[in-house]
């Protein structure tokens, strides 16, 4: 059988449904999630649910959620353990990038994402795939799962923005989808979301990063320094790609008591999920693709959490920036704030 027919088996299987995305969600995975839950629908399966970790902070992570009416819930509003079938949708392994307890072993799992996986009655990772909404995309053309137009934009926009549209390395496999499920996509809906508005603490998340940037060769790191807005690290990371000169960016900041980083790199000699692990991987959770990762570092390894922020954030300062150069190899007196 297929692995779409395999899925289905495993979900015909099951009264209830939990979809774990991974923690503060994008598109990528709540659109996966609304795909699973529409072939859990087409199985019979009574009841579904969506839970996530973190926080939905991305401005257009929480536009995405509000204009497509998705109902998706805190972990700590659910008794988990009350759901018959357990999946995971863009991660693949308990506590590596989600909040959920370890003892919550997943039955499904699904992911385009390179490292180890959790054990599962159903696992389906393809790591030649640019984002798991396409691995979706197949599954629901397989499986003859009428698409809705909320289903169809979901996913057309997560294929989008999973891709950078698709400027950062997609495969032909993304085009596919997006040409499969744009027919009954609502384009002016992903319009509005394209124009949602940036938070005040993203801007100024950002403009830190802007200010406190230090470059080596083609390489920059930058602080975002302390904010509640998680996703405001791979934003600034993104956009300090469009120095003249810079492939490689590294941001980090304080969120919640933890160091959080986010890597990108457009050089195609560079694994800057390999970067990352080889930089803080003794340190906590760490990873991600070549031209994109991100992890987290208790702060306690720095300071604790009650300490003076400056003194907190300049030693960080020193500790990441450092290790992330040395990581690629690039000289210590070669560094200058622009």
């Amino acid at each position: 059988m297929s692995r779409a027919a395999d899925l289905a088996d495993v979900l015909a299987d099951s009264s209830s449904l939990v979809i774990v995305c991974h923690d503060n969600p994008d598109p990528d995975t709540l659109a996966s999630a609304l795909a699973l839950e529409a072939i859990a629908t087409d199985q019979d399966v009574a009841e579904t649910a969506i839970a996530y970790g973190g926080e939905i902070s991305h401005q257009q992570n929480r536009a995405f959620v509000n204009r497509l009416d998705i109902d998706v819930e805190p972990l700590e509003d659910l008794d988990i353990g009350k759901y018959d079938c357990l999946a995971f949708v863009d991660h693949s392994m308990p506590t590596a990038n989600t909040a959920l307890d370890a003892r919550f072993e997943p039955d499904v799992i699904v992911d385009h994402h390179p490292g180890e996986s959790a054990d599962a009655t159903f696992v389906d990772v393809r790591t030649d795939y640019g984002a798991t909404a396409t691995i979706f995309v197949e599954y629901l053309h397989e499986l003859e799962v009428p698409l809705t137009t909320r289903l169809a934009s979901a996913l057309l926009f997560a294929l989008h923005r999973e891709r950078l549209d698709f400027v950062r390395e997609p495969t032909q496999r993304e085009y596919e989808a997006a040409l499969a499920v744009y027919p009954e996509a609502d384009l002016e809906t992903l319009e509005q979301l394209y124009g949602s508005a940036f938070s005040p603490a993203t801007i100024d998340a950002i403009g830190r990063a802007i200010t406190t940037r230090e470059r080596r060769g083609s390489a920059v790191t930058a602080s975002v320094g302390r904010t509640v807005e998680t996703d405001a690290l791979p934003q600034a990371a993104d956009y300090l790609l469009n120095i003249e000169g810079v492939d490689t960016t590294l941001t980090y900041g304080i969120v919640d008591g933890t160091v959080r980083l986010s890597g990108r790199s457009i050089d195609p000699r560079i694994n800057i999920g390999d970067v990352l692990e080889d930089a803080y991987g003794e340190f906590g959770s760490v990873g991600g693709h070549h031209d994109m990762a991100g992890g987290r570092i208790g702060l306690g390894l720095f300071a604790d959490e009650a300490s003076d922020d400056e003194s907190v954030l300049a030693f960080v300062d020193t500790r990441v920036r450092r290790r992330f150069f040395e990581a690629l190899n690039l000289d210590s007196g070669n560094g200058s704030r622009e």
